[in-house]
């Protein structure tokens, strides 16, 4: 199973391991397509103006993004960095080794300016806000046009559950078989909300380890039924009541 998730543009500052120490890159292949945006990022920040970094991050204090250095700067895990309200309900350091070591190889998270790496890829405490451009580089756009190929190979016959939010579709749009939801209370579509059930399933996702879309039927997800489920050529959208 795979799992495709948000990041957060709140983030845990510190960290220990140098990017030297960093997993294998989920995509060898493309690991220079990879570095180029990385290197783009670290080249505007240093040269841009104040005014411009501080749209760039979407905060007034830029002191401490616009010194980063995402090639040196100490790094933790992508699932331990971001904070906000999904990793906030998703618990990562309440679970067990077997829960973690399974996040850590099978979630894929789609970082604003990392791209889509897994949740045990470690990253520096960088700052990015969702769909600045650099420049005239669009970044969610670069990745779609060179990783989509690779993602869908990857995921081909992996049972795959897609929690992001919509904007990540600017990244990746699974051509292969794979479940998405839609959260409804009081017959209305919730959003910040979401983000915590999104949060609250893919922790249960991680306990239970379904194999496949019968077996992900099976798991009880704590105040959340099934209204219905819309059947499209390759996506099941389960769409939950929140009772």
């Amino acid at each position: 199973m795979k799992i495709l998730f948000s990041p957060s543009e709140t983030k845990i500052a510190g960290g220990t391991k140098q990017p030297k120490d960093n997993l294998t890159y989920l995509f060898p292949k493309l690991y220079d397509k990879h570095q180029e945006v990385l290197k783009l990022y670290q080249s505007y920040i240093e040269e841009e103006s104040d005014e411009t970094l501080g749209k760039l991050f979407g905060v007034k204090d830029i002191t401490q993004f616009k010194s980063v250095n995402i090639f040196i700067d100490p790094t933790l895990k992508a699932i331990e960095r971001y904070t906000g309200v999904a990793y906030n309900y998703f618990l990562y350091h309440d679970m067990d080794k077997y829960e973690k070591e399974f996040i850590d190889k099978n979630m894929i998270i789609f970082s604003n300016l990392f791209g889509p790496i897994l949740a045990g890829y470690h990253v520096p405490n960088y700052k990015l806000k969702q769909g600045e451009k650099l420049d005239s580089f669009v970044i969610e756009k670069f990745y779609k046009e060179h990783f989509s190929d690779t993602l869908d190979e990857m995921l081909e016959n992996e049972f795959t559950i897609d929690l992001r939010a919509g904007f990540y579709l600017k990244f990746y749009k699974p051509k292969v078989a794979h479940i998405t939801m839609k959260f409804l209370k009081g017959g209305k579509v919730v959003s910040h909300w979401a983000k915590a059930y999104r949060g609250s399933i893919a922790k249960e996702l991680a306990h239970y380890q379904p194999e496949n879309e019968q077996e992900f039927q099976k798991i009880h997800f704590e105040n959340l039924e099934i209204k219905e489920i819309i059947k499209r050529k390759n996506m099941n959208e389960y769409i939950f009541n929140i009772v």
